[in-house]
Parts: structure tokens; C-alpha cells; sequence
């Protein structure tokens, strides 16, 4: 396909999108019987997009953010992120994609209990050969972007819930990574702890992320500018290209 031509395969007037999918299937369980958990998944995000991915448990969510974060390969398919066609990288290359170009924020947080929330944010640069010092400079930063300037020194039981998703959220865009990949972040917190988080994101984006969330939370979805749809491992609802996602059903 060519996605200069496919409308499924980018939005209108844009320019070449930040994610590419483009015919992509998984199977798990070996070539005897296998289990589609994603099928024939063709769209695509461009930079600059707030995008909602939603659907029940076991629509394929999760398998889609690990195929585009590259923590997986399609068994089929093309996926291109941030113009690297991922099948064309190695693990190296794949793990150098991610930690400099990709930030990811999940349900749990994630973060090391003794370690203060400046450390743990500083640490999400650990693998940039930057010093400590400019480490740490830059995860001051971060932490004053997303509200919590003043938590500098607490460590995380020290910390709501909330702040610690902020603390995570701060960690995954530390090193400016283009694309934010959020898994269920607000699955955790209390309605207005993910209201927040979610007012954090859109401000993330004004700022000019890409962010992509996965939930299964539909009230969440509907504070999103773009909502793709999964069921049974198939694309079948896309705000932006409606008809092409129901003619690939």
C-alpha cells in the first residue's frame, strides 16, 4: 500500500504519520493452532495526534502498544515508527529506537521505592551517556512540567496516587521522546487523580507529543480528539476514517 494514496493509511492534509500499520496481524501459540490476538490492523497516527485506543479485555490493546512500542514483532504485516521500518532493525537498534524516541507510561508506575522522584525520573536517562548532574538537571524539569516542583525529594509511599503516575509520566517524557505510548494510565487513581492525568496529557500534546493511550475507560476516550476502536483483534471503529475502518471488518 502506499501511504501517500491509502486514506486509511493517513489523515487529511497531513504529512507522513508517526506510526504506520499496515496489514498487521500477531498469532500466538505456534503455526499448529494459532490465536489471532491482533488481525489485518491497517492505520496509522501522525505526529502531533492525541489518539484514544480503546476496547474490552482481550480486543488486542495491549498487543498493539507492544507492537508499536517494538517490545514485539507482527507476525505479519508492516509497522513503521518515526519513519523506521521496524522490521529492518535489530534488537539494538529496536532498543535504541525506543529509548530515544518513545516514552511509556503504564497502570502501575513503576517506580523504585527507596529512590526519590527526582532520582526516579533522572533515571529514565540512565542509557543517554548524559552525566548525573544533567541528568538530574533535566528531571527537575520534567518534574515542574507536570506539577509536582514542590516533590522533588519525596519518595514515592510518600506520594498519592496520582503524583506517582505524574512522577511516571515525567520519567517517559524526560528525554523528549516524540511518541508517548500510555498504557491504562489512569486504571489506577481515583476519578478526579485520572482527570487530572488525562488534563496532563492534553497539555503534553499542546506541547507537541504524539500521544497514543490505551483504555479500556470510555469516558476517558471520549476527552480524546481521535478514538480507534479494537474487538477480537480487528480494527473496527475509527473516528478520523469511519468507513475505512468498517470496510476492513
Amino acid at each position: 500500500m502506499n501511504v501517500r494514496t491509502d486514506p486509511a493509511l493517513r489523515l487529511p492534509g497531513s504529512s507522513s504519520p508517526v506510526v504506520l500499520l499496515d496489514g498487521v496481524s500477531r498469532y500466538y501459540g505456534g503455526s499448529a493452532s494459532p490465536v489471532p490476538a491482533l488481525a489485518e490492523v491497517t492505520t496509522s497516527i501522525t505526529y502531533g495526534e492525541l489518539v484514544a485506543i480503546t476496547g474490552p479485555s482481550g480486543s488486542g490493546k495491549s498487543t498493539l502498544l507492544n507492537l508499536i512500542g517494538t517490545l514485539d514483532r507482527p507476525s505479519s504485516g508492516r509497522i513503521i515508527v518515526d519513519g523506521h521500518d521496524l522490521a529492518a532493525l535489530d534488537d539494538r537498534r529496536l532498543s535504541a529506537l525506543r529509548a530515544h524516541r518513545m516514552g511509556f507510561v503504564f497502570q502501575h508506575f513503576h517506580l523504585a521505592e527507596g529512590t526519590t522522584a527526582l532520582d526516579n525520573v533522572a533515571d529514565g536517562l540512565l542509557y543517554t551517556g548524559l552525566p548525573r548532574r544533567e541528568r538530574r538537571a533535566r528531571a527537575g524539569d520534567a518534574l515542574h512540567t507536570v506539577g509536582l516542583g514542590h516533590r522533588l525529594r519525596h519518595r514515592p509511599h510518600q506520594l498519592s496516587g496520582g503524583e506517582r503516575q505524574r512522577v511516571a509520566i515525567a520519567r517517559a517524557v524526560v528525554g523528549d521522546p516524540v511518541l508517548l505510548l500510555a498504557d491504562e494510565p489512569t486504571g489506577a487513581l481515583d476519578s478526579n487523580s485520572g482527570g487530572a492525568i488525562v488534563d496532563l496529557l492534553h497539555r503534553l500534546n499542546d506541547n507537541g507529543t504524539t500521544v497514543v493511550v490505551i483504555t479500556h475507560d470510555v469516558q476517558l476516550a471520549a476527552r480524546l480528539p481521535r478514538c480507534l476502536s479494537l474487538r477480537d483483534g480487528r480494527l473496527i471503529a475509527d473516528s478520523a476514517y469511519p468507513t475505512a475502518a468498517e470496510a476492513s471488518r
